[in-house]
């Protein structure tokens, strides 16, 4: 199955979904978009994931797209890779119990 999901950096923190969604809308079909956000604060961290239709959609968005303005900063753009699981903390900063 071909990736076509979206990492988006170095966000503006004025920038919401619906203008993620126009600015890249504009390059193909975009299925969703999801702004991350802090949990307490609910601001912007500065980046997003944007998924696409189709791989030549997602080529399209990151040639235009990447080093580009979108509200004043320059974005990265690239394909979005699968969160690696970390696996256990290795016992750093955990509580022991004997």
């Amino acid at each position: 199955m071909e990736n076509t999901k979206l990492y988006v950096g170095n966000l503006s923190y004025s920038v919401n979904e619906d203008k993620l969604r126009e600015v890249f809308s504009r390059h193909g079909n975009v299925k969703s978009v999801s702004l991350i956000t802090d949990r307490e604060t609910g601001r912007s961290k500065g980046f997003a994931f944007v998924e696409m239709s189709t791989q030549p959609e997602v080529r399209e968005a990151i040639d235009s797209l990447n080093s580009k303005e979108i509200e004043g900063r320059a974005v990265r753009v690239n394909e979005a890779h699968p969160k690696k699981d970390r696996g256990s903390r290795g016992g750093w900063g955990q509580s022991r119990r004997y």
